[in-house]
């Protein structure tokens, strides 16, 4: 294990209902008569991309305008503005865990990269949060937008291996959800699932583990299912022997 490739919106925050809130006030700004409430949201949210999350709506939507796909950029990029103001805001916390694994990652020689569907800006202002030179601790970012197709095509995790000069057992991806874990999988990179509000329900076969979160000294976490299934801290440690006896498994 020579690298941890983490997802964003889920993984690295619980991001998703800032999204939620930011897709309402564009929509408000636009003379939409469009609110997405958490169970609405939470069904759309297999529909990966925000700019193909509006589409997806509006197509089936009888009631909604049948927008053009330059004015749903220009809605999509609206709420993008909105959502960074929301996170600039600090609106947004860190889950718990995140800052404390990638400090110890780092500590041991390992690296970090970021693959996910959200957009290059969103993860900027999300890590600035985090302090000034949290952006530069990550080697490769691959965001929706660098490739063809989000996930749960494997793009963003094949370009984000071909950037490392890695293969695909060589690094762990950290993923909320099923669309990211079926992604990872089909680049062929063992998953660790740390589920996240919008995702609970969803079914995650095939995982390295899953967990509630990341855990902290005071705030130990519950193992969903994996090799240990009792209340942890996620060290470096226990992922390289979690992901030593899935590979094994595996060959």
């Amino acid at each position: 294990m020579q690298a941890l490739i983490f997802d964003v919106d889920g993984v690295i925050a619980e991001t998703e209902e800032g999204h939620r809130l930011a897709f309402n006030r564009a929509f408000a700004e636009a003379g939409l008569e469009i609110e997405w409430d958490r169970d609405l949201y939470e069904r759309l949210l297999w529909v990966t991309g925000g700019k193909e999350r509006i589409s997806h709506y509006l197509y089936h939507c009888t009631e909604c305008p049948k927008l053009l796909e330059a004015d749903i950029a220009r809605l999509h990029r609206r709420k993008t503005e909105i959502y960074n103001q929301i996170v600039e805001l600090g609106e947004v916390p860190f889950r718990p865990g995140v800052l404390r694994l990638w400090r110890e990652a780092r500590q041991r020689g390992l690296r970090l990269a970021i693959a996910t569907t959200t957009s290059l800006p969103n993860v900027e202002v999300l890590l600035r949060q985090a302090g000034k030179d949290v952006l530069g601790w990550f080697e490769t970012i691959v965001a929706g937008d660098m490739v063809e197709r989000k996930k749960p095509a494997p793009d963003v995790y094949l370009q984000t291996l071909k950037n490392l000069s890695l293969a695909p057992q060589e690094a762990v991806a950290i993923e909320d959800s099923q669309n990211g874990l079926i992604a990872a999988q089909k680049a062929g990179i063992p998953t660790l699932i740390t589920y996240s509000y919008y995702t609970r329900e969803q079914r995650f076969e095939g995982a390295l583990a899953v967990m509630e979160h990341l855990g902290e000294p005071e705030l130990p976490a519950k193992v969903i299912a994996g090799p240990k299934t009792c209340d942890t801290v996620l060290t470096v440690d226990t992922l390289q022997d979690w992901h030593r006896m899935f590979v094994q498994a595996c060959t």
